[in-house]
């Protein structure tokens, strides 16, 4: 339903902003803010359920939106960064695919007098002026908080923690953070061992593909944990966990990062053991982050946005419905 929506989206800004002109050079004054948003794509859930919050929250604010999908693709992000210059957007908001790539198109938006929002994920650049501000979550913190369940979990036993890693996309800012958080906190302790780690991309479908291969060159016995960078992949794993006659979350330890529904409900039944909050409902923020700065405000370099743990450790019924 949501990619229809970005698929509507998507042919309004073509058949109509683009179709009266490429600049909004005759619109009156008081118009509505507009912002121009590029998401990376559709790839699990969780992106899912941030694309409809950044559009639900465009539509209550009053701001007009001009959402551009991807599809795990830079390059289309760059493309739409262009057309939101050429449009004279009062405001670009981007989540960026991979850190590394941005500081040209996002000089061309600073010379154009466009100000950036950064959105979930980080970019790596030597000008930090190139965007006003970034709303993200703590990668490096969630990543920490894996650890730290697997030490406070394994704390009464010597022996060796042989460790599964599920990780996300290359060159992402989560996937960067998630990695070395996690390692930062399990290092202290030489039990601990990741004995395989590969990029996922955050899909279900490669996680269920990396599993397969884990188990095809692992004994099950010979592994202990699974840490995977979201559910999705998580998802994936589980399902061959199941056709191999392991039983996840007792057989193999189970940590995933994002905190969707279906995955509380996994925690609930002791199909997994801990699960790292990231919170994909950024839209309200941004849209009054955006609104701040097109009304020529000062707002933080940094925003960080609230998140918190669920494991077994957890009274369940403090655990609100996530809605996704």
């Amino acid at each position: 339903m949501v990619r229809s929506l970005h698929v509507f989206l998507t042919i309004l800004f073509l058949a109509v902003f683009l179709g009266c002109g490429t600049s909004r050079d005759n619109e009156p004054e008081d118009s509505p803010i507009v912002l121009g948003y590029s998401q990376l794509g559709d790839e699990s859930a969780w992106r899912t359920q941030n694309s409809r919050s950044i559009i639900s929250a465009a539509q209550d604010a009053g701001i007009k939106i001009m959402f551009e999908d991807a599809m795990q693709n830079p390059e289309n992000q760059i493309k739409a960064i262009r057309s939101f210059i050429a449009y004279k957007v009062d405001v670009i908001a981007f989540s960026p695919l991979v850190e590394t790539g941005w500081d040209t198109v996002l000089g061309e938006a600073r010379a154009a007098g466009i100000p950036v929002i950064i959105v979930d994920r980080m970019i790596d650049t030597a000008d930090p002026g190139l965007y006003r501000t970034a709303i993200t979550s703590d990668f490096d913190l969630e990543g920490r908080r894996a650890g730290e369940f697997l030490v406070e979990k394994f704390q009464d036993t010597d022996d060796p923690v042989r460790i599964v890693e599920l990780v996300g996309t290359a060159e992402s800012t989560p996937a960067i953070g998630r990695y070395e958080g996690f390692r930062e906190v399990i290092s202290a302790d030489p039990k601990f061992e990741v004995i395989f780690s590969e990029d996922g991309d955050f899909m279900l479908s490669k996680g269920r593909e990396i599993m397969q291969r884990v188990l095809s060159l692992y004994d099950p016995e010979d592994i202990d944990v699974l840490y995977s960078h979201n559910d999705d992949m998580t998802f994936g794993a589980i399902e061959v966990m199941h056709e191999a006659g392991i039983v996840p979350g007792r057989d193999i330890v189970i940590i995933s990062v994002d905190a969707t529904q279906r995955i509380i409900n996994y925690l609930k039944e002791g199909a997994v053991n801990c699960v790292i909050e990231c919170n994909p409902n950024s839209g309200p923020l941004v849209m009054d982050i955006a609104g701040r700065i097109a009304a020529g405000e000062e707002v933080p370099k940094h925003i960080s946005i609230q998140e918190t743990v669920f494991d077994e450790y957890t009274d369940f019924s403090t655990i609100a419905d996530r809605g996704y």
